[in-house]
C-alpha cells in the first residue's frame, strides 16, 4: 500500500535545516503549580475513583489548565508542543476507571494545543507543531513483574498494539502532526508503538511522522530492558523516525556522552529533552534555567542536537533560557553511515562490509 507522504515532515527538516528548533518541557510540574483539588480534576465525569493525578483528563474538566501551560511554552519560544496525553491510554486510565474516555482525552489535547499552535503560527508566519505524546504505560512486554515466573507478561503485544492504535489514532484526528512514542524504557513496548501507527496509517492511508524517545535508566547508557543507545537505534531505525534521541533520564551533564554516540550515528534528526538535573531528597528539581540552557548549549556548539526541550522539572523558563542560548547556531548535519548490515541485542552489532 503506497501511503501518502506526510507534508509535516516535510516542513519539520525544513525547519531544522535553518536552526535548532525548540520543544517544549515538563506539563506536571506547570500543572502542580494550580494546586488543583480532586473537585478540579474530576469535573461532572461522575467516575468511580478519584482523579487527583489525572494530568490527562484535564482537558475534559479544567482545559483552561493544560492551555495556559502551552501558551507558556509557546511564548517562550518553543517550536513544538507536545500534548497533555503521556497517560491517556487504557491501560494508565484503568487506574482511573477512566478507560472508557481514551478517545475523548487524545482527541481534545490533540485539538487543543493544535489551535494554540496555529494560533502562534498566525502570529508571526513561523510554523508551531504539535507532537502526540505517547508515554510507554506502567506494563512491560520484555520483563516478568514476577521474579518467581520470568515467563509471565501482563499483558501481550497484540493487546499494546491496539491500546496504543486507539490512543494515536484520536491525536491524529485531533490535529497531531506527528506521534512521539517517549520514555521509552522497554524497546519492545516502542516497538508495539510503532506497530500500532503503522496501524493507523494503513486505514487512514497516509504516513504519520513518528518521534522516538529512550529513556535511560542507569549510567551506564541503557535503558530498563538492557539496550544501549546504539542498540536502541538500530532496532527502531527500520521505522523511519523523523526525530530520535532521548529525554527524562538525568539531567543534561550524565547525558553528555550518550547525546554524543547517538549523535554520531543516527542518520535523523536528534531530539533531546532532559531533566532540569537531577531532584533533590525531597524530589524537587533545583537546576536553574541559565544553568540548565548552559548545558545543553555544549550539545548544540558541537553540533550534535537538531531539537532541545525539558523534561522533569523544567518550566518555561527553561524553554525560553535553551531558545535563546542556542539563537544562532548551527544546527547538526545529518551523518550519512555506510550501508552495512547493523543489528542489535543488547549491543549493537554492525557487520563489515
Amino acid at each position: 500500500m503506497t501511503l501518502t507522504p506526510s507534508s509535516a515532515r516535510a516542513a519539520l527538516l525544513d525547519q531544522a535545516r535553518q536552526r535548532i528548533l525548540i520543544t517544549d518541557g515538563a506539563f506536571g510540574t506547570e500543572i502542580q503549580r494550580w494546586k488543583l483539588s480532586e473537585e478540579d480534576y474530576a469535573g461532572t465525569l461522575g467516575l468511580a475513583k478519584d482523579q487527583k493525578g489525572n494530568n490527562d483528563i484535564l482537558a475534559l474538566t479544567k482545559p483552561e489548565v493544560p492551555e495556559s501551560i502551552h501558551r507558556a511554552y509557546f511564548e517562550a519560544g518553543a517550536d513544538i508542543a507536545e500534548t497533555n496525553t503521556f497517560s491517556a491510554n487504557r491501560i494508565s486510565q484503568a487506574d482511573y476507571a477512566a478507560e472508557h474516555l481514551v478517545r475523548e482525552i487524545n482527541l481534545e489535547s490533540a485539538k487543543l494545543a493544535r489551535r494554540i499552535a496555529d494560533e502562534f503560527a498566525a502570529k508571526d508566519g513561523r510554523p508551531r507543531f504539535v507532537a502526540g505524546a505517547i508515554g510507554p504505560t506502567n506494563k512491560t512486554l520484555s520483563l516478568s513483574p514476577d521474579v518467581n515466573d520470568p515467563g509471565f507478561r501482563e499483558i501481550d503485544w497484540d493487546f499494546l498494539v491496539d491500546v496504543y492504535a486507539e490512543q494515536i489514532a484520536a491525536l491524529v484526528e485531533g490535529g497531531a502532526d506527528f506521534i512521539l512514542i517517549e520514555t521509552v524504557f522497554d524497546t519492545l513496548n516502542a516497538k508495539a508503538g510503532v506497530m500500532a501507527v503503522r496501524k493507523v496509517e494503513a486505514a487512514l492511508g497516509r504516513e504519520i511522522p513518528i518521534m522516538l524517545s529512550m529513556t535511560l535508566t542507569d549510567l551506564s547508557g541503557r535503558n530498563l530492558s538492557g539496550h544501549t543507545v546504539e542498540a536502541f537505534w538500530y532496532a527502531v531505525r527500520h521505522a523511519r523516525p523523523v526525530t530520535i534521541g532521548l529525554n527524562c533520564s538525568f539531567g543534561a551533564t550524565q547525558l553528555r556522552p550518550h547525546v554524543k554516540a547517538l549523535s554520531e550515528i543516527a542518520d535523523t534528526l536528534i531530539m533531546v529533552y532532559p531533566n532540569a538535573g537531577l531532584p533533590n531528597e525531597l524530589g524537587e528539581y533545583d537546576e536553574m534555567p541559565l544553568t540548565t540552557a548552559g548545558l545543553v548549549r555544549e550539545w548544540a556548539h558541537h553540533g550534535q542536537v537538531n531539537i532541545l526541550g525539558g523534561c522533569c522539572g523544567s518550566t518555561p523558563d527553561h524553554i525560553a533560557a535553551m531558545a535563546q542560548t542556542v539563537a544562532g547556531l548551527a544546527p547538526r548535519a545529518l551523518p550519512h553511515p555506510d550501508q552495512v548490515t547493523r543489528l542489535a541485542g543488547l549491543e549493537p552489532f554492525v557487520m563489515a562490509a
